[in-house]
């Protein structure tokens, strides 16, 4: 990212002032959470009735003309070949970080201190120690009125912010097992190539860090309290791939889902799948199951919660369904409840569709942008936290720590407490 496009520059950022004052959003990274991200901030202000108007007014990308692409694909008004000219533009308020996890910490710092809102994609950052340093820079950001969001953006599955309400109503009463599992299968091809997502150096973990940071935010998110201590194992099934040739063999190929497969190998230097078991704050057990070599497995993030009182199941593939079990109810009419997520009393959706018009993953970044508009304007704290991305980080290291001795089981240091 070294040149700027400064003739993008130029072109008027959206309409005229109307209404709502603008929030310029100003995106770094355009390949597929960078797509997810765009939509989300393109569809909020026109579905919810926002204090503020997110207007987008920058994107980045070291690529001139693939970011230029984005920049047209998605509405941007201007196109940056440099992220340090991103984060010092006078049209962009918010700085959306959507680049691979080892750039994370420097873009986010340098946001801040620049007086931008951020908003970042997680895995907050590939060690605790960079999950700190970040930390930090929001907390005197926040002093000086900036606020930041790491986006765990299953958290606004309306279905799963559902259940949040249910648990926190005490409608499960204590809780005695969380159970969550990530499955994909996107890796079980051996000739699959050595995108960025399998280096640690710019990825910081595999499954763990990919999908098992999703389910170990929602099991804290919903439960209401952190994780204590984990025992774990991971394997890397395939140790060796084929090199990305030609254009894909930078950071381009971010998805990390195709790329053109060379004669050359290199090694995978992140897991492939971890399984861990675990115990919350509160005596509750945990068990998590993160991979990217399930065959026959698209996106299946499956979770069940147990409590005293009843039990809550949810399927991510089913995202409009809820199913509940209320243990309360007499033995011979008991059983779980099939929930539809979709009517105007539920999180989110008074804003969508008439009752039984099912939502999609895409409608999770929607969410994502109102909320964090709406903390804006208000001046109230952002969840997830950049506190909470680092409670994560701290799970997902001490997981890494337990796997590297056989399972021995390993306390989290904790310091903050997640937010509801």
């Amino acid at each position: 990212m070294e040149q700027r496009d400064s003739e993008a520059a130029a072109t008027p950022v959206g309409p005229p002032a109307a209404g709502p004052p603008a929030l310029g959003v100003g995106m770094v990274g355009y390949a597929f959470m960078g797509a997810a991200h765009s939509q989300g901030w393109r569809t909020a202000g026109r579905v919810f009735d926002l204090p503020l108007r997110p207007v987008l007014a920058a994107i980045g990308g070291r690529d001139a003309a693939a970011v230029r692409a984005a920049a047209d694909r998605h509405g941007w008004a201007a196109a940056e070949t440099d992220w340090r000219d991103l984060v010092t533009r006078d049209d962009v308020q918010l700085v959306d970080i959507c680049t691979p996890g080892d750039s994370h910490a420097e873009i986010a710092v340098a946001a801040l201190e620049a007086g931008k809102h951020v908003l970042c994609e997680k895995p907050l950052a590939n060690s605790v120690a960079e999950a700190e340093a970040m930390v930090a820079a929001a907390e005197a950001a926040r002093e000086r009125g900036q606020l930041a969001m790491v986006g765990f953006n299953y958290r606004r599955v309306p279905a799963i912010a559902y259940a949040r309400r249910l648990i926190a109503d005490g409608r499960l009463g204590a809780l005695r097992h969380v159970r969550f599992t990530y499955l994909q299968d996107w890796l079980v091809d051996p000739e699959f190539p050595l995108t960025w997502r399998l280096r640690r150096e710019h990825a910081g973990s595999g499954a763990l860090g990919d999908l098992g940071a999703h389910i170990v935010d929602l099991a804290q998110y919903l439960a209401g309290e952190p994780l204590v201590g984990v025992s774990a194992l991971a394997e890397t099934f395939v140790r060796e791939r084929p090199l990305l040739t030609g254009a894909a063999a930078g950071l381009s190929a971010s998805a990390g889902l195709s790329g053109a497969a060379g004669a050359e190998r290199g090694p995978v230097t992140v897991d492939d799948a971890a399984v861990f078991t675990g115990r919350l704050a509160s005596g509750a057990l945990a068990s998590f199951e993160a991979t990217r070599m399930a065959s026959g497995r698209k996106n299946a993030l499956r979770l069940e919660i147990n409590g005293e009182l009843g039990s809550l199941a949810f399927d991510l593939e089913r995202l409009n369904e809820l199913f509940f079990h209320d243990h309360t109810e007499p033995a011979a009419s008991s059983g779980f409840k099939r929930i539809l997520v979709t009517e105007p009393e539920h999180p989110y959706l008074a804003a969508w569709w008439p009752p039984g018009h099912a939502l999609g993953y895409e409608h999770t970044f929607a969410h994502q942008a109102r909320d964090l508009v709406e903390a804006i304007a208000a001046g109230t704290d952002p969840a997830p936290s950049f506190a909470d991305g680092l409670q994560v980080q701290r799970v997902l290291a001490a997981v890494e720590e337990s796997a590297e001795k056989n399972a021995v089981y390993t306390p989290v240091p904790t310091s903050v407490q997640t937010q509801a």
